[in-house]
């Protein structure tokens, strides 16, 4: 019935999409759920890809971050539903995934 009414509101699709869940709690104590998580990962992620050209293309380190990240950004660009993301990627919830790109780019500052 409620999937009716926002569909016969003249709204469709859209009013259905902007009715998608938000999340309330990461359940994590001391992490907070990020709003935009989406846009701040596909940000952190397009950085970190960046910021790792610093890095001798013949490291190791440097092809995994370049790897998992492009994965990862895939996955944020291709989904729009922060669900939808954290059940692809199996890593965890957005905000964390957002706490580890961080801590990847403060990494890859030390390595170069």
């Amino acid at each position: 019935m409620f999937l009716r009414r926002i569909l016969s509101g003249g709204g469709g699709l859209a009013a259905l999409r902007s009715a998608r869940a938000v999340k309330e709690t990461t359940g994590i104590v001391g992490l907070d759920v990020v709003p935009e998580a989406r846009n701040v990962l596909i940000g952190l992620y397009t950085r970190t890809l960046k910021e790792i050209e610093a890095v001798p293309k013949d490291e190791g380190y440097r092809k995994a971050v370049e790897s998992f990240t492009r994965h990862r950004l895939q996955i944020c660009q291709e989904e729009e539903d922060w669900k939808r993301i954290e059940d692809r990627l199996g890593c965890g919830q957005v905000e964390e995934l957002i706490e580890e790109a961080e801590d990847e780019l403060k990494l890859i500052g030390k390595m170069i």
